[in-house]
């Protein structure tokens, strides 16, 4: 099956992370960065909470296309952590990012990231997300406030990232790695079959 210009991906992330996992993919793509409004009014889950904010990403971007661009499959994302009910975004400043580590550390917390693909000729969408179980080692706070002092955290949910150094403070997964990562490339490949796209 051969890969006609049409079935390019449009990645709606200024995330360094997601793009360099859409360019494993190995499919012709382009990145236009989302400015959509990440706020919710209304209490929802979290499964719901990172589907809506993804197609929300993927049609914010589709509005931002000129016609001559509207071709390709538009790819949103979102992820959040999750810990005892409560949903830990991105922090708001180091003293955010302590505490969110401090509740984290020796326990275990879900990751969910949601994935939301728009055609951009047609505006036919799917979307779905992952969850994954992530197992904390027991941190000191002088280890905490180390990691932080790193920088990482700053625009991480849940303050902390899985491919970096954040790594050693993981002790254990429980299902897709790159739901953690904050795009899950099985899921996304499965939504692309959608669009008669496959990625093998």
């Amino acid at each position: 099956m051969s890969h006609s210009p049409k079935q390019r991906l449009i990645l709606a992330s200024s995330s360094p992370r997601r793009q360099e996992l859409i360019q494993s993919l190995g499919l012709p793509y382009i990145i236009r960065v989302s400015d959509a409004d990440e706020t919710v009014e209304e209490k929802i889950s979290p499964a719901e909470l990172v589907e809506v904010l993804s197609l929300r990403k993927a049609s914010t971007v589709l509005e931002m296309l000129e016609v001559s661009e509207k071709e390709g499959i538009i790819i949103g994302s979102d992820t959040v952590v999750v810990y005892q009910d409560e949903v830990l975004g991105k922090p708001v400043d180091e003293q955010d990012s302590f505490r969110m580590l401090k509740a984290l550390q020796g326990s275990t917390h879900q990751v969910y990231s949601g994935v939301a693909c728009v055609d951009a000729a047609t505006g036919k969408q799917v979307v779905s997300h992952r969850v994954t179980n992530v197992k904390m080692k027991p941190m000191s706070d002088a280890q905490i406030l180390r990691y932080i002092a790193t920088g990482e955290p700053k625009d991480k949910a849940g303050s902390y990232a899985i491919q970096g150094i954040g790594a050693t403070i993981v002790e254990s997964i429980e299902g897709d790695y790159f739901t953690v990562v904050g795009l899950p490339l099985s899921l996304l490949s499965d939504l692309l079959l959608s669009f008669e796209i496959q990625v093998l």
